[in-house]
Parts: C-alpha cells; sequence; structure tokens
C-alpha cells in the first residue's frame, strides 16, 4: 500500500505527463462548442468526457513513448526522468484512459464517435511514429479537424460542419503542432526526431507558425455567412496579434514556451468566435 507522500507523488506524475494545459484548453473548448450548438446536458457531458479522456491517453502516451528518448537528454522537467511516475505506470493510465474515450465517444452514435476516435488515434500515431517525420504535421491537421466534426455531429439535429470551420480547426492544429516543436528543436534531433519543423529549420517555422493561425483567424471571421459582425473584426484583430506574438517570440526566445501559450489563445478567441457564429458553422446536407 502505497504512503500518502507516494500518492501524492504519483499524481502529480501524472498531472503533469497529462500535458494539463492543452488538455484544459481543448476539452473546455469543445464542451463549450457543444453547448453553443444547442446540445443538450448529457450531449455535452459525453462530449466533454470523450475529449477530455482522449487527450489524457494522448499525453500519457506521449510520456510513456518518450521516456527513453526524454531520459536520453536529460529532461528532468519530464516526470518519468524526474522520478515521478514510471513509464509502466503511464503506458497503464493512457491505455484505461483510451478505453473510457472509446466508450463515450460511440455514446455519443456510431458516425460522431467514429470521427472522434480517428481523431484521437492520429494523435497516437504522432506519439509512436509520425513525429520523427516529415508527416508530423499531418496528425495535427486530421485530429483537429475531426474534433469539430465531432463536436457538430453529436450536436441535434441532421447536420455536418461548413468545410470553412474545419479547415480552420486543422490550421489552428497544425500551427500550434509548429510552435509546441520550437523549444525542443534541439532536443529532438539529438534522439533522431526530425518531424517537418526539425526539417524547415526554427526561422522558417517562427515564420509558418504565425502564417498558419493567422490563415486560421481569417476563415474564422469571413466564413460565416453574410459580413462580419463587429465582435468577429474585433476577437479576429485579439487573435491576429496574439498569432503575430507567438511569431515574435519564437524568433526572439528560441527555448521559450510562450508561443505554444499564444497559439492556444489563438485557438480560444477562434473557438468563442465559432461559438457566436454556431447557425453559421453546422449545415444541413
Amino acid at each position: 500500500m502505497m504512503s500518502g507522500k507516494e500518492v501524492r507523488r504519483l499524481a502529480r506524475g501524472l498531472v503533469l505527463a497529462s500535458h494539463a494545459a492543452p488538455t484544459v484548453v481543448v476539452t473546455g473548448l469543445s464542451a463549450a462548442l457543444a453547448a453553443a450548438l444547442g446540445s443538450d446536458g448529457t450531449t455535452v457531458a459525453l462530449v466533454t468526457a470523450a475529449v477530455g479522456t482522449g487527450q489524457l491517453s494522448v499525453g500519457w502516451s506521449n510520456d510513456w513513448i518518450d521516456a527513453a528518448r526524454d531520459a536520453t537528454v536529460g529532461r528532468i522537467d519530464k516526470p518519468v526522468v524526474a522520478g515521478l511516475v514510471t513509464a509502466r505506470g503511464l503506458r497503464a493510465a493512457a491505455l484505461a484512459a483510451l478505453a473510457v474515450c472509446v466508450a463515450a465517444s460511440l455514446a455519443l452514435g456510431l458516425a460522431p464517435g467514429a470521427a472522434h476516435l480517428v481523431a484521437v488515434g492520429g494523435a497516437w500515431a504522432y506519439n509512436a511514429r509520425l513525429k520523427a517525420t516529415v508527416w508530423s504535421w499531418l496528425p495535427y491537421a486530421l485530429s483537429f479537424g475531426l474534433l469539430a466534426v465531432f463536436v457538430v455531429l453529436a450536436a441535434p439535429g441532421p447536420r455536418v460542419p461548413a468545410g470553412w470551420a474545419v479547415a480552420a480547426a486543422a490550421l489552428l492544429g497544425t500551427g500550434a503542432h509548429v510552435a509546441n516543436t520550437l523549444p525542443d528543436l534541439e532536443d529532438d534531433a539529438a534522439t533522431g526526431v526530425r518531424g517537418l519543423p526539425h526539417r524547415l529549420g526554427r526561422r522558417a517555422c517562427g515564420v509558418l507558425a504565425p502564417c498558419l493561425l493567422l490563415a486560421a483567424v481569417g476563415l474564422v471571421v469571413t466564413g460565416p455567412g453574410g459580413p462580419p459582425a463587429p465582435a468577429a473584426w474585433f476577437g479576429g484583430a485579439v487573435a491576429a496579434c496574439l498569432a503575430l506574438a507567438a511569431g515574435a517570440t519564437a524568433l526572439a526566445r528560441p527555448r521559450s514556451r510562450a508561443p505554444f501559450g499564444l497559439s492556444m489563445g489563438v485557438a480560444v478567441v477562434c473557438v468563442v468566435l465559432l461559438a457566436l457564429a454556431a447557425s453559421d458553422i453546422a449545415v444541413v446536407p
């Protein structure tokens, strides 16, 4: 039986390995968008459970799979290297979270469930192999785009997501991937990880990340029918400033994780704008 200190250590390790900030942001935004689309309480709860456990499984599997690589480069900020949790423990936690994710996703129906599980599968594929290839961006584009599909299909009525909304989500995901990779370019390269950002280089990615985010913002502002409302212009301007700040910070402070945080800020603003245009992001086929 574990002591109280050991339990606290394990809990801290699980929280750190879950990549808590993006997990909370992605889960919260999915729940908010589901509510904005008119989903009832049960549906919102299932969306939250499915996305939350899916994100946990992705975070835990990432640190489990990367445990040996993190130890090689001395990543003491990682809970396995710091001795807070074992790789075996993270594997068990990731698989348990994945099982709950499968059940919650399919409880919303076959079509939305399948869309979400393919999205989660793409993220696992990134962790397992694709992060080290030129296709490292693809799981982010696919998974974030399918997340929008999942939330719309789970909402009431025979509706499908508008193409511009799916494209915006995919661009946000890809931009976040580029921004998130920048601080670890050298450590990743030292252990054989050469995704698309590693191949392009820091300077090119410092420009690419904000460009992708700005493209997403443009779609969110101009995609809905009719001329953009003042709130859309204001939100778009805020998101654009955050995107440009992410690029500038990435170039000025190579090891900073602020660009990823700023890209999450762009995503938050964009989802707020999507919620305000809920009637335009879900259309009758």
